[in-house]
């Protein structure tokens, strides 16, 4: 995602990347140092992962959650040919979300003008 951010839509801020985790839960205890200051957070992934990881996020740091915007996680034609089975088992995983959790995320907070 670093690598596609930067050459394909030309981000130029500064990326840091979490590699000690094995899994999702681990992916946002992990990161959860990193979000504590920011005003915005967007999880980008398979949507599946990317609802997995919102749902984390909302077990164990509930006010973090509330800065998640929307993120980009659908493209039409992306991952035509193994989608299906990216649903399937991503439905599968998703099985003890409660309603709650489930949410995609809140709006995308409006600017604030200064006076």
């Amino acid at each position: 995602m670093a690598d596609y951010a930067k050459s394909v839509l030309e981000f130029d801020g500064a990326v840091l990347l979490e590699d000690q985790s094995a899994t999702t839960w681990e992916n946002i205890t992990n990161v959860i140092p990193l979000l504590e200051d920011v005003d915005r957070i967007k999880i980008v992934s398979q949507p599946a992962h990317a609802l997995k990881a919102r749902a984390y996020l909302r077990r164990q740091r509930p006010d973090l959650a509330e800065r998640l915007v929307r993120a980009d996680d659908y493209r039409p034609g992306e991952w035509t040919l193994v989608k299906p089975l990216l649903a399937l088992y991503g439905l599968w995983t998703l099985r003890g979300l409660k309603a709650g959790e489930r949410k995609i995320s809140r709006r995308r907070p409006r600017s604030r003008r200064s006076s």
